[in-house]
């Protein structure tokens, strides 16, 4: 993720405001709801590096394979992130 989580924060309680301010959304606990706003734009946010993990796990599985067709780690990386992010329906 790029964005550090302060600034994160500060964007969920800049969406409430203005969510609050169109009388589009009321809360009574404003700590809480922030808290949870933060938590879900944090992991929408961090969806990518998820993914990105999980491709370097299944490279590492498939090491040997790769050598012996000759595919770079580079190749293999875009490619099964691409497979991934095709069958799970990822917007990244």
């Amino acid at each position: 993720m790029v964005l550090p989580r302060e600034y994160v924060g500060y964007m969920a309680r800049e969406v409430m405001k203005r969510l609050s301010a169109e009388g589009l959304v009321q809360y009574e606990q404003p700590d809480y709801v922030h808290e949870v706003v933060t938590q879900v734009m944090l992991d929408e946010l961090s969806v990518e590096d998820r993914l990105n993990d999980e491709v370097r796990k299944i490279l590492e599985q498939h090491g040997e394979q790769m050598k012996q067709l000759g595919a770079t780690y580079e190749e293999a990386f875009k490619a099964v992130k691409r497979q991934l992010v095709r069958d799970r329906k990822v917007i990244l």
